[in-house]
């Protein structure tokens, strides 16, 4: 793909605002607009193509990366990992397939931002398993979902919900809390050094078309594996499943045993198994989806 210039995030208080205030100068596309645009940089190589697909979803990589501020890594090098992952996205983009390419380039962005903080964040190079980079990624936004704003270490209780969200240990989210909380970079809101006053981060938090669209696809593409997963289990570890896993109010060990006529350890058993034949369902899925993407 021929590289057209693209706007830049500079090193001054403004940069930020300004950058913003100028990808909303790109008009987005309509959907005929952009499968057009596909087609001829697919059949073609048309780079001006290429360069509009690009330039229509600045706005798009601009929203992901705001979600990664909080690793206290400049924000115009964040920006611009995402843009990088964009570009590959429009590269490897197959209108014929139905699909926006916002919902496509998603994966991209976030795969590409993500890769940079890895590489930028020395705790991580302790150990960067699948489960840890979840914990990473994570640990700071469950800790706001259920209040947990002490000082130092977690309280137990906290610790024990975190590591049942994300189905790794209690000594892993001991460990990852100290590491990050370590940082005071971490919990300052701006690098004053590089990235501006507060008043830089500050950005339009209405939800243009793109993210909208990008958003609700990706939730609908979540509930269909589910689905599919769940129809793998037998009537017995499904009615289990759903009403351990799935309810708003989940029903007790004891109350399913009654329920079953067997033992709250035998349950406990079946919802294990169950959990795990639909887990592995879901991962099966997701590689089918991720392979297809990169096939392109």
């Amino acid at each position: 793909m021929a590289s057209k210039t693209l706007p830049s995030i500079g090193g001054d208080a403004g940069g930020l605002s300004r950058y913003l205030n100028e990808i909303r100068k790109f008009p987005l596309l309509e959907p005929d607009e952009e499968f057009m645009l596909a087609k001829r940089w697919t059949e073609h190589e048309d780079s001006d193509a290429a360069h509009r697909m690009v330039t229509s979803h600045l706005r798009l990589v601009a929203r992901i990366a705001m979600g990664y501020r909080g690793y206290g890594l400049p924000i115009g090098e964040v920006v611009s990992e995402g843009n990088v992952g964009l570009m590959k996205a429009v590269k490897r983009f197959d209108p014929d397939k139905g699909n926006r390419l916002a919902t496509y380039a998603m994966w991209w962005i976030r795969a590409s931002i993500q890769e940079y903080i890895l590489r930028s964040w020395s705790l991580v190079k302790l150990g960067t398993t699948a489960s840890q980079k979840k914990l990473f990624f994570n640990l700071r936004k469950i800790k706001g979902q259920i209040s947990a704003f002490e000082d130092g270490d977690l309280k137990h209780e906290h610790v024990e919900e975190i590591a049942t969200r994300l189905n790794v240990s209690e000594a892993d989210v001991i460990s990852m809390n100290r590491r990050m909380s370590g940082d005071s970079s971490l919990n300052a809101p701006v690098r004053a050094d590089a990235d501006g006053e507060w008043q830089d981060w500050l950005v339009d938090e209405s939800t243009d078309q793109e993210t909208e669209l990008a958003t609700s696809q990706e939730f609908s593409s979540r509930l269909e594996m589910l689905g599919d997963a769940i129809k793998t289990l037998n009537d017995r570890e499904r009615r289990i499943f759903e009403a351990r896993r799935l309810s708003d109010d989940p029903l007790t060990l004891e109350k399913l045993s009654e329920e079953f006529g067997v033992s709250r350890e035998r349950i406990r058993q079946i919802e294990v198994r169950a959990f795990e034949k639909v887990q592995k369902a879901v991962k099966n899925k997701a590689k089918e989806i991720e392979g297809s993407i990169h096939s392109n």
